[in-house]
């Protein structure tokens, strides 16, 4: 069974209308990307899939049921989302962050408990945050404050995780730190992971299986090597490249076709287009 779904989908941005009759599925304990240029909606269809918008038309089904028709507390202890760019309070400290994941389980008759602290401490250990737990989150590095927030999406203990470009603003060393940890969550404890990645080929990298966004609709879902082609990136972003396998990790690696370092445009007449294409 596919862990979340949507079913002829239809969201509107103000009085924008930004999806018809969108189909997508996200398979059980797979990595899911989600891709395409920006403005093509794909925070908000994010932000809908966890329950933060309301579909005007179809329906979100998590676990076959749709999500709509669930409590909130449910939806939280079976989906963890984390929005782009997120900010905590100042002066707040790692540990005190990443209980606020413990949240769903919380209530008058159930307190702090021994499972709760179970929790938190793994999550602080699995994420490298162990010995900063006391520091304030504003004090760390970029790597480390996205780690961070990954450890309270963690100690929430559900399921599957949803992550609004989790790499923006991050270079390229604590790009990979992020995407490993997710990547080591998904194949040690089999999360379902959906992210929003802007690097296709990071996404390409990473990911199980991708989904292409392209006018209100899915222009193209499924593994990296089926999808990600020239001919999609062209139809996607508008972009020409040449597609080309990575050569450490045998994915799918585009490489766009731009200015060249003499600042000039390579035209399609010339020699070199038709070599490289």
């Amino acid at each position: 069974m596919n862990a979340l779904e949507a079913k002829s989908l239809g969201l509107s941005y103000g009085s924008h209308r930004i999806f018809q009759d969108l189909n997508l599925s996200v398979e059980t304990g797979k990595i899911t990307v989600l891709i395409g240029s920006n403005g093509c909606g794909k925070s908000t269809l994010l932000r809908s899939m966890a329950r933060l918008l309301k579909p005007e038309q179809g329906a979100i089904l998590l676990d076959g049921g749709d999500i709509a028709r669930l409590p909130t507390k449910e939806v939280a202890k079976r989906m963890a989302l984390l929005p782009q760019g997120p900010t905590a309070p100042e002066g707040l400290t790692v540990l005190q962050l990443v209980k606020q994941g413990r949240y769903p389980y919380q209530s008058w008759l159930r307190q702090w408990s021994r499972e709760d602290e179970k929790m938190v401490r793994r999550a602080l250990e699995v994420t490298g945050l162990s010995e900063w737990a006391e520091k304030s989150v504003d004090s760390l590095s970029g790597g480390q404050r996205q780690r961070a927030w990954i450890a309270m999406t963690l100690a929430q203990d559900t399921d599957m995780i949803l992550l609004d470009e989790p790499t923006t603003y991050l270079d390229m060393t604590h790009q990979l730190e992020v995407l490993d940890l997710l990547y080591e969550r998904n194949e040690r404890d089999g999360r379902t992971i959906v992210m929003v990645l802007h690097d296709i080929n990071l996404a390409c990298r990473y990911a199980h299986r991708i989904v292409a966004i392209k006018n209100g609709r899915v222009y193209a879902q499924g593994a990296p090597e089926e999808v990600v082609t020239a001919e999609m990136i062209e139809a996607v972003f508008e972009m020409k490249c040449q597609m080309i396998l990575d050569p450490v990790y045998g994915t799918p690696l585009c490489i766009p076709y731009g200015k060249s370092r003499s600042g000039g445009e390579v035209p399609e007449s010339d020699p070199l287009w038709k070599e490289l294409a």
